[in-house]
């Protein structure tokens, strides 16, 4: 049995703890229209991972800093940034540079920069994982506290500017939630397939449902089983996870958008 191994116990525990964060986080950031955020977080979490290991300290560290840092600016500066996907591409282009620079000057080999590219959660300590535990209790509690002015800024600005709400605050705290969920997120699936678990599952329940607490919740379901799925298959397989949980995702989610278009498209009985 493959629980009866310690670290296939420690995947399960970190790959569930993460998928679940990054359903609830998911479903409003594709809500919102901002899943360039995570993909654009992933790249700049990357350099900030390799520069922290370079200076001796735990890649997480160097990705929550970094990551952080990144989402409270993009936060502040949202208004100027709308429109200049050039120059953001640019900027998330040069952070990845920077990342497989610092990775050159502390190893000639390529595991270290697999695992941050592509993931490793087999390779998840008890350490590791308590750090992905209490980062994932953080943002269920930061999600709880700001869902509902969230909400508000989210689909109704104008109430939520009459109520006080303040939606640029509103912005960089969810932003940093988003950062934190990556930083998690990059641990199970890598640099390159964020998007595998914050994207992937809230994308194809909001096919299905446009309500807020049950589509938070199925896209949570939806990611959970995934990457227990993912694991599964991997461990039977020996191929990587990593590609496993994305193939589920992508393959699921392309079912979803065929259904919807014959549904959408299906020509009434009484046409014929």
């Amino acid at each position: 049995m493959m629980l009866e191994y310690e670290f296939m116990q420690n995947a399960f525990a970190a790959s569930g703890m993460v998928a679940l964060v990054a359903g609830v986080v998911g479903y409003f950031l594709v809500l919102r229209r901002q899943a360039f955020a995570a993909h654009a977080l992933s790249h700049v979490g990357f350099a900030g991972a390799t520069g922290a290991v370079l200076i001796g300290c735990s890649p997480l560290v160097g990705v929550v800093a970094v990551t952080l840092l990144a989402s409270t600016w993009m936060g502040l500066l949202a208004d100027r940034l709308e429109g200049s996907d050039v120059a953001t591409a640019a900027v998330l282009s040069l952070a990845l540079g920077f990342g497989m620079l610092f990775l050159h000057f502390y190893t000639s080999g390529p595991s270290s920069a697999s695992a941050l590219l592509f993931g490793n959660v087999m390779g998840v300590d008890q350490d590791l994982l308590w750090q992905l535990g209490a980062i994932s209790c953080i943002c269920l509690a930061l999600m709880a506290l700001i869902t509902r002015p969230l909400v508000f800024s989210t689909l109704q600005p104008e109430v939520a500017l009459a109520r006080g709400v303040g939606p640029r605050k509103v912005a960089v705290l969810f932003l940093a939630v988003v950062a934190l969920c990556t930083a998690v997120c990059i641990q199970i699936v890598g640099v390159l397939l964020v998007f595998t678990l914050l994207v992937g599952p809230a994308a194809t329940v909001q096919l299905f449902t446009l309500n807020l607490r049950r589509g938070a919740m199925l896209a949570a379901a939806l990611a959970l089983l995934q990457a227990w799925l993912g694991l599964v298959l991997a461990f039977y397989t020996d191929w990587p996870t990593s590609f496993w949980i994305t193939a589920l995702s992508s393959t699921i989610f392309l079912l979803a958008r065929m259904w919807r278009y014959r549904r959408t498209h299906r020509v009434p009985s009484h046409a014929h």
